[in-house]
């Protein structure tokens, strides 16, 4: 029996492949399917528009082959759903910012500023790690709140030993 890992589920190409995969992935149990699902998000982080496709088909062929992954952790009941939003909000965010304007530094905000708390901010991101964040707050984004994917395009900041430093130089 071979390991149900996410790069064997990708080579797979007959239903009896996927037949064997999911028997295996059953027997294998919750830590087997652990460790695809978080192949699986770490897949979704990464992708880039020309995979959309693939990624796409990916999804839709784990959730007809596992439709009920609860089975393996009542946290799993609503995976799929979770998983596709993901898929399509970094999708609106790749299709709004076209590959010209990506390079550079990005960061993902989130702000409710009707409540006393303090901003989030996750900075110093790639373009690709950054869509992945603002598609992932989204799923849970409260009324009121404020969520922001931006372009960092001038930059002070100092480190502890107090040396500053401008972005991008003139």
């Amino acid at each position: 029996m071979t390991e149900p890992t996410l790069e064997a589920y990708r080579l797979i190409s007959t239903p009896e492949q996927r037949t064997s995969f999911r028997e295996e992935m059953q027997a294998a149990g919750y830590y087997a399917f652990f460790a695809f699902i978080e192949d699986l998000r770490g897949t979704l982080k990464a992708y880039a528009d020309e995979e959309i496709g693939e990624i796409g088909g990916l999804l839709a062929r784990a959730r007809a082959d596992f439709p009920s992954p609860g089975r393996f952790s009542p946290s799993w009941d609503k995976l799929w759903e979770e998983l596709d939003q993901l898929f399509h909000a970094k999708n609106e965010a790749l299709n709004a910012v076209t590959a010209a304007e990506r390079m550079g530094e990005w960061q993902v905000l989130l702000d409710n500023p009707y409540l006393p708390q303090q901003v989030v901010c996750y900075p110093g991101l790639s373009f690709t790690e950054a869509a992945y964040m603002y598609a992932y707050f989204q799923k849970d984004l409260k009324p009121n709140e404020i969520l922001r994917l931006q372009k960092v395009t001038r930059l002070l900041s100092k480190s502890g030993s107090k040396n500053a430093s401008i972005w991008p130089e003139d």
